[in-house]
């Protein structure tokens, strides 16, 4: 199995960004990679906050960020899209819980999963990631 796993929780600009860079990452590589969006990176996503690096704290890095060429989450989401390995999964639980319903994530993401097909799905990944 050389595929890897992406659980993105918190909806903290810098930890969407990893995770997603981790899942492009290994696409170039030649890996599959499947990234599930719960919680707070869930209504990131439905919100479409992906264009403006947001870095409490660390506001000099916002601007120099996208200066300096880092890709946005947006792009991050295209290239992941554009590789054929990447796919993209929103937790029905979670979408419960922010109160949205299915049309809120689609055309966000490939599906809309529960933790049985999650569970399924990762069986047998070692290369997971939290964030």
């Amino acid at each position: 199995m050389d595929r890897v796993a992406v659980f993105l929780h918190s909806g903290d600009y810098d930890r969407v960004q990893q995770g997603l860079s981790i899942a492009v990452s290994a696409a170039s590589a030649g890996r599959e990679a499947d990234v599930f969006f719960f919680w707070w990176a869930l209504d990131r996503l439905i919100r479409d906050d992906l264009d403006t690096p947001v870095f409490p704290g660390h506001e000099d890095l916002e601007e120099e960020f996208v200066e300096r060429g880092f890709p946005t989450l947006r792009q991050l989401i295209e290239a992941a899209r554009e590789s054929g390995k990447v796919r993209l999964y929103a937790c029905s639980g979670s979408l419960a819980i922010l109160g949205k319903t299915a049309q809120a994530v689609q055309g966000k993401v490939d599906d809309l999963v529960g933790w049985a097909t999650i569970l399924d799905r990762t069986a047998g990944v070692t290369d997971r990631f939290q964030l």
